[in-house]
């Protein structure tokens, strides 16, 4: 991205950069289209609309941009640039919903929002305009299945973040730290190298506060009137954030082959027969592109450490490398970006074995920051414990649930409860530091961004 835009938090995407982006959404459109349907909302709400929801409100109007004037003229009703869409979406919820049979209604949109971010502002984390907002919001009959369309959508999230070779873990957020106005709060979260966590994801169990709100009732089997109950679940570019964070090094970016903008960058090595060679790696990048691989054939008059350097960097996962004695045995150089091996291949079977080294590239790389996730997972016995090693990656510690235990904790050490985990890394046996009851749940704790 370009820091230089002349407004604080707002960057511009380059084309290289959107083309990650656009990439990585192509991923989540396609796990989402299964099931639900992409829909297109203003970006202009009314305050009428925006106000109605108190407790919602009152989460983010200290974020919310105005437009007071059309022109000169003032306006009669303030709109406010959305945050966060659920009071653009659900009055026209209302409208569509009649009966039963229009339920569930499962719609999502990529939008930009907007929000007064008085923190420091950064690139892909926190931003003024979040210009790549994937927010769902969902409707259906009773509290069950609402909450069965949270548990589906963290199984998104992260069948999105393992495509992406980023783990994750998903972690219901403590009380006072849900989405405003929701009945919990389910949130995917990643470390980063810097040890600090990253929401990556959330996902929001909202009852029928809205729908109460709203006026969205539908007509039940037996003729009655009933308050629907709503999810919502988003991301956003944080998502990039992670996948470059993750995954790169000292040499610039690494991506899985996925969302690499060039997959393979082929290299002439020459020392006399040139024309060969370059003919040989000219057929190699047209034999690739032909199966819809992305691939630059970089004959240019640059030395080839320089080239190395340059798509390194610029994090293409596989290339392949033709001179003499490659042509001789009728075969090539192939060089993975994530490990930096360095293998021998037929080129007559050249297809066939960048193929291969593309699923093992995602899955050495998700192996990697998994491994490299877990060994940074510290499991503590006290406050004392926590608060000095908490620097070095994620804190897990038993917890009784309570909501003063919970605050005591965050004061004591300086840092957030991301919540009890889903799995094995939320389960264990100990006592809570603060009010020492047993308990079977275990929080993780972390700096945050």
């Amino acid at each position: 991205m370009d820091v230089r835009y002349p407004v604080k938090g707002l960057y511009v995407w380059f084309p290289f950069g959107f083309d990650v982006r656009k990439r990585t959404y192509a991923i989540i459109r396609e796990l989402l289209d299964k099931d639900h349907k992409e829909a297109l909302f203003p970006l202009l709400i009314p305050e009428t609309e925006f106000m109605k929801e108190a407790e919602h409100i009152k989460g983010f109007e200290n974020e919310v941009y105005w437009v007071t004037h059309g022109g000169k003229n003032e306006l009669d009703v303030k709109l406010a640039l959305r945050p966060t869409s659920e009071t653009a979406i659900y009055p026209m919820y209302k409208v569509w919903v009649r009966s039963h049979a229009d339920l569930p209604i499962k719609i999502y949109q990529i939008v930009n929002t907007f929000r007064y971010e008085t923190k420091h502002t950064r690139p892909l984390i926190r931003l003024r305009e979040i210009t790549s907002f994937k927010e769902a919001h969902t409707v259906h009959a009773t509290w069950e299945e609402a909450a069965k369309q949270v548990e589906e959508a963290t199984r998104i999230y992260q069948e999105f973040y393992r495509r992406l070779a980023i783990p994750t873990i998903v972690s219901k957020r403590p009380d006072w730290d849900k989405f405003p106005g929701a009945d919990y709060t389910m949130a995917v979260d990643t470390l980063m190298p810097d040890n600090k966590t990253l929401q990556i994801g959330t996902a929001h169990h909202l009852g029928s506060n809205f729908a109460k709100t709203f006026d969205i009732k539908y007509e039940d089997l037996n003729g009655e009137q009933q308050y629907a109950h709503q999810t919502c679940y988003g991301i956003s570019e944080r998502s990039i954030a992670a996948l470059i964070s993750i995954h790169g090094d000292d040499k610039g970016l690494v991506f899985p082959p996925e969302v690499a903008p060039i997959q393979v960058v082929v290299i002439p090595i020459l020392f006399g027969k040139s024309e060969e060679i370059l003919k040989a790696c000219s057929d190699v990048a047209d034999k690739l592109k032909d199966k819809g691989m992305r691939v630059v054939l970089d004959d240019s008059d640059e030395r080839p450490g320089a080239k190395y350097y340059k798509w390194e960097m610029k994090g293409v996962p596989l290339r392949v490398e033709i001179g003499p004695r490659d042509l001789k045995n009728n075969a090539v150089t192939i060089v993975r970006r994530d490990s930096a091996s360095k293998e021998t291949a037929p080129l007559d079977n050249i297809i066939e074995e960048i193929q291969k080294r593309f699923e093992d590239i995602r899955e050495n790389l998700f192996v990697k920051a998994k491994s490299s996730l877990n060994e940074r997972i510290i499991n503590c016995g006290s406050l004392e414990e926590v608060k000095e090693k908490i620097s070095n990656g994620i804190a897990r510690i038993p917890w009784c649930g309570e909501r003063e235990c919970g605050l005591a904790m965050e004061e004591a050490v300086g840092a957030g409860i991301l919540g009890v985990p889903e799995g094995e890394l939320g389960e264990g046996a100990g006592n809570c530091p603060v009010c020492n009851k047993e308990t079977g749940n275990m929080a993780i704790m972390a700096k945050t961004y």
